[in-house]
């Protein structure tokens, strides 16, 4: 396992902490960004499955722990990686900070799934600032990999 290794995104999104905070924990609010269907809101010891319907994809996330406003620690994909997500009230808004970390890949593939990691990230920050500070849906996930 690279444990070495981590990928990081970050995003200042011009909202207060609590309202951040509940657009990754309530998919009521992450299905406008993100992924398309949740098993449910996150929460300690849950297991949940995330969907992205527009692709026939599915990820079980296991939710190992929640701070209000401040963190979510997350395991899932296939192979599982860890996926944190910081919070930090700034005077701007809200930091966040989405690390991956703890993958089973080595070489090559390794390298590929960095990349994708910090592109995917990257492109739910972007939808997510979008949203909240605008209430525009921007598609960005669906449209990421268009089907042809």
């Amino acid at each position: 396992m690279s444990t070495d290794i981590f990928v990081e995104a970050q995003m200042l999104i011009r909202k207060p902490v609590s309202d951040v905070f509940e657009a990754f924990i309530n998919p009521e609010i992450t299905t406008q960004f993100w992924f398309t269907k949740s098993t449910g809101k996150l929460e300690v010891g849950k297991t949940l499955t995330w969907e992205w319907e527009m692709y026939g994809v599915k990820s079980d996330v296991k939710v190992h722990d929640i701070v209000p406003n401040q963190l979510i620690k997350t395991e899932w994909g296939d192979p599982a990686v860890q996926v944190d997500y910081e919070f930090k009230e700034m005077e701007k808004g809200t930091l966040v900070v989405i690390k991956s970390y703890g993958f089973a890949q080595s070489g090559e593939a390794l390298l590929r799934t960095v990349n994708d990691n910090t592109g995917g990230f990257t492109t739910v920050l972007d939808g997510c600032k979008a949203y909240l500070e605008h209430g525009i849906k921007l598609n960005l996930i669906e449209d990421k990999f268009p089907q042809k």
